[in-house]
């Protein structure tokens, strides 16, 4: 009789032969695992993060997670994190609007009352420190077939020469036609009719003024929708009144409703620590670009007005001081979200960098804006101009240098193409042109750029498609140095970011990074994707090197102003191996557009305690308001940055706008 086993022994054997046909079937997931393992260890090397740096996420707890949209840097060191609705239609519907207050020093949050959905809104840092936010979400996007009440655009004339109408949200206009009835959905102003006398004749002329509303029927169904241009009584109006302001529609149907716009604007104080209304824009915006001038007013640009269309170049400016907006005296059309920098011969460069909406064929050619004359000259020469849509442009440091990259982008709309591409810009030629950078590091949409005060640029994340779509969210992360023009891999991200993500330089050194808006979850595109709440630290390379970094503090411990072409002193016990002093615009950040960042090197002379200071004289260099401060040692370590005021300078140009009542007719 052969040797039978115990039956502990048959155990045994059977569990070996378990595992071992488990690890014959999970080899690559052994092996995964293994790298995951050695990765994780490797990351976290001293000399790995001497030559990369290091990501880490950051715990945020949950009643302060939001989803963020916008992030802007403050003078008091926090940083604002907005989301209103949070491109949740929701959130939207029960008016829940959130901004959160974050301290990256302390790690400490805060909510702050929201009082309007600031979603897609443009924002930008104002003189005194205030950050202007300005328009935002009127009414989400519906697509044919869940348009539950048929409605469309309402044009409403005043035929009245001797003064405007004001119409409430809520207006009731029934045509004379149809007898069917739609409301308004905000309030709404008609300019008066413009008045002239015939110098031949004598006479009198009146013409119509006119302006734009979103109307909708009263009640759900198809019966309520028509179906040809009607005329259209208001409700309300009495004696001459009901015959000088009326309204024309055509079809006011199904059709799908694009996002529209809200005309609000607002300045959030970082003292105060809340929202400030001021006067709203002449237009509704929803995607518009906010540009900070040299003499502290702020030019709005483009967005989806109030019935779901691209402003027609319509451009209004912002005075601080008085708080009151006014129109550019000429038009120019951009798609959403224009890349427009403050040149610092005063005029405005576009570089073809845009997010989202306008048609393909109009306002996406680079170049440089007179907004005194509304010339426009053409900056030729960049690659894939068909796919700048969803890319990145940065002022590379130094600003002196007056040298724009654009780096990847994607096609119009919903394409699923996206490119490596690289393009620079140097203002400083006789006839500037775009030639090609390096290759970023993936094909990439969405991709964020932070300038750094080493003179170097992080580029970090991004995706192979729209919105993520196809599991393709880059893990990769490059810094660029603008004098070798040559990309270094940087440590990779551990969080994926997309559409409605950024990220921005803090006072201390390091990047944060926010949100992320992917479609889908999978690479099927099967599974809805939730909004990445998450927020990661970046740690650069400068921070690893080891040994205490420079110190720079203000002689009398309080932040002051320096005047434009005046110079000013500051403490450090490392002045011997300061090598750069640089001045650095906090940034404000939304849908791949940062055009706030910029990096101002300045001239400086070693003191007995410390290091003095000259600001340049140009205002058009150096846009008024708050900066950082930092300076960068011979191993390129910068210190914690001092902030100072930069005030308005006697010397900047007066922008012209006109005065209009309140508003021109489209």
């Amino acid at each position: 009789m052969g040797y039978r086993p115990s039956r502990r022994t048959t155990r045994v054997l059977l569990g070996g032969g378990v595992v071992l046909v488990l690890a014959a079937t999970n080899a690559p997931a052994v092996y995964d695992f293994a790298s995951e393992r050695y990765h994780a260890y490797e990351i976290d090397q001293p000399e790995y993060k001497a030559q990369r740096g290091q990501w880490k996420v950051v715990d945020v707890p949950e009643k302060y997670r939001i989803n963020t949209i916008h992030a802007a840097l403050l003078h008091t060191g926090k940083v604002l994190l907005i989301a209103g609705s949070g491109n949740n239609a929701k959130m939207f519907d029960a008016k829940t609007f959130r901004t959160v207050l974050w301290d990256p020093v302390k790690d400490t949050y805060e909510n702050v009352p929201t009082p309007a959905d600031l979603f897609c809104a443009g924002h930008t840092q104002l003189p005194d420190g205030n950050l202007l936010v300005a328009g935002g979400t009127q009414r989400y996007e519906s697509l044919k077939g869940d348009v539950e009440k048929a409605g469309g655009l309402m044009i409403v004339y005043n035929e009245n020469p001797d003064k405007p109408k004001t119409l409430p949200a809520g207006t009731r206009f029934t045509g004379q036609e149809t007898g069917k009835s739609f409301e308004s959905q905000v309030s709404l102003v008609v300019p008066r009719a413009e008045k002239t006398t015939d110098p031949k004749t004598g006479k009198a002329k009146v013409t119509a003024s006119s302006a734009r509303v979103y109307v909708e029927a009263l009640e759900k169904g198809e019966e309520h929708q028509t179906g040809s241009q009607d005329q259209y009584r208001i409700s309300g109006l009495k004696g001459d009144e009901r015959k000088n302001v009326y309204g024309i529609a055509q079809k006011l149907s199904f059709d799908k409703k694009d996002f529209q716009g809200i005309k609000d604007a607002y300045e959030f104080d970082p003292v105060a620590e809340k929202y400030i209304k001021v006067d709203p824009m002449g237009e509704a915006r929803w995607y518009p670009t906010l540009t900070t001038l040299e003499d502290g007013k702020v030019l709005s640009v483009s967005g989806l007005d109030e019935i779901g269309q691209v402003v027609p170049g319509k451009n209004e400016m912002y005075d601080p001081r008085t708080k009151k907006w006014r129109y550019l005296p000429k038009s120019r059309f951009f798609p959403t979200y224009p890349a427009l920098f403050l040149a610092d011969d005063g005029r405005l460069f576009y570089t073809g960098s845009n997010a989202g909406y306008g048609p393909d064929d109009q306002g996406r050619e680079p170049g440089l804006w007179d907004l005194d004359s509304n010339k426009f000259s053409k900056v030729p020469g960049i690659t894939d101009p068909d796919i700048l849509e969803t890319s990145m442009s940065v002022l590379l440091p130094p600003a002196q240098d007056q040298k724009y990259m654009v780096l990847g982008g994607g096609g119009v709309g919903e394409s699923e193409k996206a490119t490596d591409h690289t393009r620079l810009a140097d203002l400083k030629a006789d006839k500037p042109r775009f030639v090609d950078g390096p290759t970023l590091y993936d094909k990439a949409r969405y991709p964020t750029s932070v300038i750094l005060p080493d003179d170097s640029v992080l580029t970090t994340n991004g995706s192979g498609d729209y919105r993520g779509k196809s599991a393709t969210n880059v893990l990769k992360a490059s810094l660029y140095d603008p004098k070798s023009n040559k990309f270094e891999d940087a440590a990779d991200p551990l969080v994926g970011r997309n559409y409605h993500s950024g990220g921005l330089l803090l006072p201390d050194g390091r990047v944060m990074t926010f949100g992320s808006d992917s479609l889908f979850a999978d690479k099927a595109n099967s599974k809805l994707s939730t909004f990445e709440q998450r927020i990661e630290l970046y740690t650069p390379p400068y921070l690893h090197q080891g040994g205490a970094r420079p110190e720079l503090r203000d002689p009398d411990g309080k932040r002051g102003s320096v005047e434009l072409g005046e110079k000013a002193a500051f403490r450090s016990k490392d002045a011997a191996r300061i090598k750069k002093m640089r001045l650095l615009r906090p940034g404000a950040f939304t849908h791949v557009t940062n055009v706030e960042q910029r990096s101002i090197a300045l001239d400086f002379k070693r003191t007995a305690d410390g290091v003095e200071v000259a600001l340049p004289d140009n205002p058009a260099l150096v846009p008024p308001g708050w900066y950082m401060l930092m300076a960068v040692d011979d191993k390129g370590v910068p210190s914690e940055a001092v902030w100072l005021h930069v005030p308005v300078s006697d010397d900047a140009p007066t922008r012209k706008t006109v005065a209009e009542d309140p508003a021109p007719a489209h």
